[in-house]
């Protein structure tokens, strides 16, 4: 079977560093960190104190408000960016294209504070909103999108925790390049902020206790004391070369290869010497065709806890060998925080932004090395370099491990 080549023709973006792609790209390039003071909820109830959140969001502006109210967050932020990454591609969905169209956005969590304020009412008023399963179930950001955008191929969502955007950005690059539809509008989308997501995570010792919100995330870094949660969506208009060639859309980079990965180990805790997400990215590299000293850069998953950061080193150093320290890995998880299904979204976008600009975002609040990282994570400042192929990683609690492999479109 002849694959198709696919491109990344859209971009949209809701995030704690902008809520337009431009915006965004200018604060990562420039260190910007999104990260402040947690205010969706009560921090006394909390040894957390700040958080990643997206500010200046309003959803009228992308969806009637009788609409998005049957919605929760997670959704309006997946309608909103899907509508900005469709504008951005010029494409238009019509009756003779729209089942060559689909939808697969992801989410590691979906409508959990929809879930939590609904438990609440229905323990004070015994009964709850005929919306409230559509609002809470993970694939209602991909359904909304399809039904808001008249999307009628393929429609699906990947959930697999913190890997849930980049493994649907690779099964929709899938989906077209074996020719089962002509363009994809995908990415991940989560809306965390709520009081048993920030317990949970809090109890298994994952989050960052530092009050300091413009360095608390410090991916690599030596005194790093775990990830800082993040909200938004990232999502991407992919379609088939020749679908883009004809209508003559601007191309910001090609998908050329994915893979992905079980460490079948342990619910929460990366496998040792990250031995699944090695074989992730070598999948990718081996779908792409692609040999190890090609690679420029990695937008790494650098989450800013203690194994993360030292598996992921590893597994950069057992795939790319020598080339390890050639190349360049950052993670801008030091800027938006860790946006758990939709990092892979925002991420994607950042990486085929690199390789359009020729421009590494840096890893900021980097101070104190780290033995066992030893890498070039572009610490604290971008760096301009002529770039030709890139990598971005996503690995999620269950084991889950996603790398994707862009390539400057020439």
């Amino acid at each position: 079977m002849t694959k198709r080549r696919v491109v990344i023709t859209g971009l949209g973006v809701v995030s704690p560093v902008g809520n337009d792609v431009n915006t965004m790209w200018d604060h990562i390039t420039s260190g910007y960190v999104g990260i402040g003071e947690l205010t969706k909820l009560n921090q006394e109830d909390f040894s957390v104190k700040i958080a990643g959140e997206v500010k200046d969001f309003d959803a009228k502006e992308h969806m009637e408000k009788r609409e998005a109210r049957k919605m929760d967050l997670f959704t309006q932020y997946a309608v909103a960016a899907s509508k900005i990454a469709v504008a951005d591609s010029g494409l238009e969905i019509t009756e003779e294209n729209a089942d060559r169209v689909g939808v697969w956005i992801g989410s590691g969590i979906g409508g959990m504070t929809t879930y939590e304020e609904s438990f609440r009412k229905y323990l004070d008023k015994g009964r709850v909103s005929p919306f409230f399963i559509p609002m809470i179930i993970p694939d209602m950001a991909s359904g909304q999108v399809s039904i808001i955008l008249g999307a009628k191929g393929i429609n699906s969502c990947s959930v697999t925790a913190c890997a849930s955007g980049t493994n649907s950005i690779g099964d929709a690059f899938k989906v077209i390049e074996r020719g089962d539809a002509d363009a994809m509008i995908t990415g991940g989308a989560e809306a965390p902020f709520n009081h048993m997501a920030i317990a949970g995570f809090s109890s298994m010792g994952a989050l960052s206790t530092n009050p300091d919100a413009k360095s608390a995330s410090r991916p690599f870094d030596k005194n790093r004391d775990g990830f800082v949660m993040g909200e938004g969506s990232g999502v991407l208009v992919i379609e088939s070369l020749e679908s883009a060639q004809k209508r003559g859309a601007n191309i910001y980079a090609e998908i050329i290869g994915y893979g992905s990965t079980g460490d079948a180990y342990h619910i929460t805790a990366p496998a040792p010497e990250g031995e699944g997400a090695a074989r992730a990215m070598q999948q990718a590299l081996d779908d792409a065709e692609v040999n190890v000293e090609e690679m420029d850069y990695i937008n790494a998953h650098g989450t800013s806890t203690e194994y993360n950061d030292k598996y992921e080193t590893t597994a950069v150093k057992t795939v790319f060998k020598d080339h390890a320290y050639n190349l360049a890995m950052s993670s801008t998880k030091s800027m938006t925080g860790h946006l758990l299904g939709a990092a892979g979204g925002v991420e994607a976008i950042i990486t085929a932004l690199s390789l359009k600009h020729n421009v590494m975002p840096p890893t900021v609040n980097y101070e104190t090395p780290d033995e066992e990282c030893d890498l070039d994570y572009v610490v604290n400042e971008a760096r301009e370099k002529e770039l030709n192929v890139a990598m971005t990683n996503s690995l999620g609690f269950g084991g889950h491990n996603a790398s994707l492999v862009f390539k400057k479109f020439v």
